[in-house]
């Protein structure tokens, strides 16, 4: 018997509007040279983020008021329904491209983009998969293998795109769960040799990857091609210093850095408001792991714990991993960073995903 509190984890809402308002900031800052570019006005891109936020906010409250255990029921449900849909992205006169990739289904006035739903679809079906028959993941055939089978043919629609980043971040929010499960350690590195495996077929598969891969080690060996937004990223979080330059005050963002309010948002962010600007959004992200995990300890029962770590682990892969593409640590992948970049789908659904995981801590045992 669950038994429910009245409020939800306040410490992880608070975290999570202010990664929004800071996101809505910084994608004003950062866009409106493009936007004075190309509409003749500073608010395109920040108005649709501001709508979508709301959209996003409203997702977050509907999703935090149904209770958890019926997404367990909805799981199967839901796993089809987006399968369907990443099969609609390769549809002509539905799937949308936009610069050589074909990631969005036009809906007239707004572009969905499916493999955001892949995400939290896939963290569902696993947590519920595992919930339902956690004795069989013992058994190697009977549970993992379903479940690897399905993981993968999710990511490879997604890496079909072409989105890798996107497809890693699938495969690790499924791995998480797993863990979570209780996998054998003899089947984590069967698992981890795979993806390694996989991971390097996929870089190597395509030649524009291998040349990023290849850039990544030396990015000023091509500084005006394959190089150049790890450049402009770099110079970018330079200028920013300890301090920064101020709230507008960025050069990169006019025209020298790509994307600056998207995949290289936080770039501009380091750049504006110096290391310490940057090291706020790290410790935020680190924040919402930790409440997301402490929900996922404390939940009342076995799906709770499992969807809880699936939808944290989803979210705060995708944001370190944006972090360390735009720091060099990493090679560039076009990954944005949750909560903080420009783009409706990801917001919308990344807050509907943490309205879920708000109503788990009402029942979080203390």
């Amino acid at each position: 018997m669950r038994t429910r509190s009245e409020h939800p984890d306040y410490i992880l809402l608070v975290v999570i509007l202010m990664l929004v308002t800071i996101g809505v900031v910084m994608v004003y800052s950062a866009s409106f040279p493009l936007s004075l570019l190309r509409f003749d006005h500073q608010w395109h891109f920040v108005s649709r983020q501001l709508l979508w936020a709301l959209f996003g906010v409203i997702a977050m409250i509907v999703a935090s008021r149904i209770n958890y255990w019926k997404w367990q029921q909805l799981s199967n449900v839901l796993l089809a329904s987006t399968l369907l849909l990443l099969l609609l992205v390769f549809v002509p006169g539905i799937g949308v491209t936009v610069q050589g990739s074909t990631r969005w289904i036009g809906l007239g006035f707004f572009n969905m983009q499916p493999a955001e739903v892949a995400k939290i679809a896939l963290v569902l079906w696993v947590a519920a998969r595992l919930a339902q028959k956690e004795r069989t993941l013992l058994n190697f055939w009977r549970g993992t293998i379903p479940i690897i089978v399905v993981t993968g043919i999710m990511a490879a629609l997604v890496l079909r795109q072409p989105d890798l980043s996107t497809a890693v971040v699938l495969v690790l929010g499924a791995g998480f769960v797993l863990f979570a499960g209780g996998l054998p350690w003899g089947q984590i590195l069967l698992l981890s040799g795979l993806g390694a495996s996989a991971l390097y077929l996929g870089i190597t598969s395509a030649e524009y990857r291998l040349a990023r891969f290849m850039t990544f080690l030396d990015p000023w060996k091509d500084p005006t091609d394959a190089g150049y937004q790890i450049i402009q990223s770099l110079y970018a979080i330079g200028l920013g210093g300890v301090f920064g330059r101020g709230l507008g005050a960025s050069i990169q963002k006019h025209f020298f850095l790509p994307d600056p309010h998207n995949d290289f948002v936080f770039a501009v962010t380091s750049e504006e408001f110096g290391f310490f600007g940057g090291a706020l959004l790290i410790a935020l992200f680190a924040m919402l792991a930790v409440r997301g995990l402490r929900i996922a300890i404390r939940s009342p029962d076995k799906f709770g714990g499992f969807l809880a770590t699936g939808i944290t682990a989803m979210i705060v892969a995708q944001a370190f991993m944006n972090i360390a593409v735009v720091t060099g640590s990493v090679p560039v992948t076009g990954i944005t960073l949750p909560l903080v970049s420009y783009g409706g789908s990801s917001l919308i659904i990344v807050m509907g995903s943490l309205g879920i995981l708000l109503n788990i801590s009402k029942y979080s045992r203390e």
